[in-house]
């Protein structure tokens, strides 16, 4: 597949409701898009790094020039999404970049071929089950209205955003309104310690599906002492960039669950093979998300239709977190989205409404 030119294309997006972390706070969502151009057809793809490296060490501006001066260049003349990442793979890290370029040419070349990228991953359903990500609040009141929000809009499970001294409270506070029988799981973002063991103990009163990446990514090891200390189902997510990670994890018990995001891991085609892996060896996975337009939204719930999602993931409608998407809306539907069936990842943006949030865009010929 010859590619006769690539578009970068910077949007921002401005968020429904502040969206809090324990490593900061986004109003804005600054987006980096790819548009492949063959003679036959042109795919998307959507880098997912921040606008800042807080939670990762990638961020938008250096996405841009890794790709303008490193990625873009070495795509070879035959570019499969294969011969992508092949061609990819010399260059350390700049996962988040390179998946936005392997998706993209994907995307193309799916588009070509009239196949959908459900279909080339291996989906089993024709719809996923929703989950919503609920950041910290300034209060628990706050708090409760907003999760008895989600659970009205008809989200499958809650997943509650902490850190140290919004920890315990507000999971007990959710725990005692809404009851036992509501999928709940935390999210911690590398906050704590081992040191904070016997504390994150006391949330194995409260049912949890799991605690996300409680301590640091980079130490594996740590998060193996901490899983057999405590009762909850520990999973990993910024510890997890690779298969070859997600072995060691798996080969130390550092992790009972992972939450595979594509753009963490380098692309669609290492995702899988994550997946694969996983269920290979009884881990079970779910779907993160990093507040993506409907661009890399598609791309997420093609991927969690595959058989060894058995989580609900983060992958929430499209309002969650715009009040108007770049693409036709992900409509929430009995707490499910719809799997997109077209070629590729089935969506393409609407042109007027990308043109209303594109503040930069740079052609790249081939």
């Amino acid at each position: 597949m010859k590619i006769t030119g690539i578009e970068m294309r910077r949007i921002a997006m401005p968020l429904v409701a502040p969206f809090r972390t324990s490593f900061g706070t986004e109003t804005m969502r600054e987006v980096l898009l790819l548009r492949v151009v063959t003679p036959d057809a042109e795919g998307w793809g959507e880098c997912v790094a921040m606008s800042a490296p807080l939670y990762s060490s990638e961020y938008v501006d250096g996405a841009a020039d890794v790709l303008r001066r490193f990625l873009i260049p070495a795509l070879p003349d035959d570019a499969d999404p294969y011969a992508v990442e092949r061609a990819l793979r010399p260059f350390k890290g700049h996962r988040m970049a390179k998946t936005a370029l392997e998706a993209a040419v994907l995307d193309a070349w799916l588009r070509g071929s009239g196949q959908s990228l459900g279909a080339f991953l291996g989906a089993a359903v024709t719809r996923v089950p929703a989950g919503v990500s609920v950041g910290i609040m300034d209060s628990i009141p706050e708090l409760l209205d907003a999760v008895a929000g989600y659970l009205d809009e008809g989200y499958i499970r809650i997943k509650l955003k902490i850190e140290p001294g919004w920890d315990i409270e507000p999971v007990r506070a959710v725990r005692e309104r809404f009851g036992p029988d509501v999928p709940l799981q935390v999210d911690a973002n590398a906050a704590y310690t081992l040191t904070d063991a016997p504390h994150l103990a006391r949330l194995d009163d409260f049912g949890l599906l799991l605690v996300e990446q409680p301590l640091a990514d980079d130490d594996i090891v740590q998060h193996a002492r901490l899983a057999a200390r405590i009762s909850t189902p520990v999973c990993l997510d910024e510890s997890i960039e690779s298969a070859a990670h997600a072995a060691a994890a798996i080969s130390l018990g550092a992790c009972s669950v992972i939450n595979i995001k594509p753009g963490r891991m380098g692309g669609y085609l290492e995702a899988k093979r994550v997946h694969d892996l996983c269920r290979a060896h009884g881990i079970a996975v779910w779907c993160g998300g990093m507040l993506e337009t409907g661009i890399g939204r598609a791309a997420n719930v093609a991927l969690a239709a595959l058989p060894g999602f058995t989580l609900p993931g983060d992958t929430s409608a499209s309002r969650r977190y715009y009040t108007a998407d770049i693409t036709e809306p992900f409509e929430l539907r009995d707490g499910h989205l719809d799997v997109p069936t077209g070629p590729g990842i089935g969506v393409a943006p609407i042109p007027a409404a990308l043109d209303e949030v594109t503040v930069a865009t740079e052609w790249i010929s081939r």
